[in-house]
């Protein structure tokens, strides 16, 4: 029984295909949550600076990304939509 060697099962080729379309999903899926996030941070921005115009521009800007990380299925559609609505609120409030 000391001697039994274990052994490591070798993974089939779908599952070795798998991993690695998972991978590169992982990695496409973190680059659009990258440009959404930074997005919102512009139009915090400015939102900041009080502009209408940009505010808008960049309102419409985050809107488009995330119903489109909706359509890809990064983003369930609530928190799409609780997203839209908080930086909505911030919009209004500033305007």
């Amino acid at each position: 029984m000391a001697d039994k060697k274990e052994t490591k099962k070798t993974k089939r080729p779908t599952a070795e295909k798998r991993m690695i379309q998972n991978e590169k999903a992982r990695v496409r899926n973190k680059a659009f949550k990258s440009r959404i996030r930074t997005a919102i941070r512009k139009f915090e921005e400015s939102v900041n600076t009080g502009d209408k115009a940009q505010i808008e521009q960049s309102l419409s800007t985050v809107y488009s990304l995330i119903d489109k990380a909706v359509k890809l299925g990064i983003y369930k559609i609530n928190k799409a939509s609780r997203t839209k609505s908080r930086l909505m609120a911030k919009a209004a409030a500033k305007a």
